[in-house]
């Protein structure tokens, strides 16, 4: 375990030995003594938290407070409006791709409709059982494991996407959300309706809005590393610097100065790089 120092933010960070084997699962694990406001940044992925620990995080935002192992659809935090906080918190973080999250957590993740939801209102006295699991085994790299397992056999007994949604999903990631939505319907000889609705309830975005998630999950990343505003903004498919700063405050509710100071996207060098994971921890499938 990796120790994360930023500014006043002490985390213990583990990562995992191996990459998982379902394609477009990341974990990382996490001891963090004191989690007080932490931001919720929004990214392009499901976030499944399984926590452990002798006490527990808590999660506020606009739909009111959860505690404990919760899951929340891509986007969470949008508007800055989720903030963690806990003590003595232990947890496994999982970012699921949208495309497998269906299977996963046997829902689409258009049902969490954008808030963050108890595991248990999903997968019922299971969460208790996982609980006790991550808590018996000895090592950060046995619950990886175990997660994995986890994962991989209700991934293979839940429902896929249609392949048609997965590969629009995978276009607009590996584009880094450059591309246009008409054209990704045309390629595919559907509709702008047709791909609307389909995408919108399997992957729990309109397809408008995944490709403005993605495109401000790497301009979020690139300014946490330095990188000039204007240049960000020029190279990531914005009008502007205004264009860039008035979508950053849609997504966070602060300014792109600010953001670039959130721990909740420093921690990702050391959380979240990794093999088949990008720099913006978004994974792959």
């Amino acid at each position: 375990m990796r120790t994360f120092v930023h500014g006043e933010a002490v985390w213990g960070v583990a990562c995992p030995q191996r990459p998982s084997r379902v394609a477009g699962v990341t974990m990382a694990g996490f001891r963090v003594r004191d989690l007080d406001a932490l931001r919720m940044v929004p990214h392009p992925a499901v976030t499944l938290l399984l926590e452990f620990g002798s006490g527990s995080p808590v999660l506020d935002g606009a739909a009111g407070r959860q505690r404990g192992s919760v899951v929340a659809g891509p986007g969470l935090g949008s508007g800055g409006a989720v903030w963690a906080r806990g003590e003595n918190v232990e947890c496994v973080q999982v970012r699921l791709s949208p495309v497998i999250a269906r299977a996963v957590l046997g829902a689409s993740p258009a049902e969490l409709d954008g808030t963050v939801v108890a595991l248990d209102d999903l997968w019922g006295r299971e969460v208790s059982r996982i609980r006790e699991r991550l808590a018996e085994v000895a090592s950060w790299q046995d619950r990886f494991a175990l997660v994995d397992a986890l994962l991989a056999r209700r991934c293979e007994a839940g429902p896929p996407v249609d392949p048609e949604v997965a590969w629009a999903w995978d276009r607009i990631v590996g584009g880094r959300g450059l591309v246009r939505v008409d054209r990704l319907a045309t390629e595919l000889g559907w509709s702008r309706k047709r791909l609307w609705s389909r995408f919108r309830s399997q992957i729990g975005l309109p397809p408008k809005r995944a490709v403005k998630l993605v495109r401000f999950d790497h301009a979020a990343h690139r300014l946490v590393a330095g990188q000039d505003a204007a240049r960000v903004a020029a190279d990531g498919g914005y009008a502007d610097q205004s264009h860039l700063h008035r979508d950053v405050m849609a997504f966070t509710g602060v300014t792109p100065a600010t953001v670039a100071g959130e721990p909740f996207l420093a921690v990702d060098d050391i959380a979240w790089t990794g093999p088949g994971t990008p720099a913006s921890g978004v994974p792959r499938r």
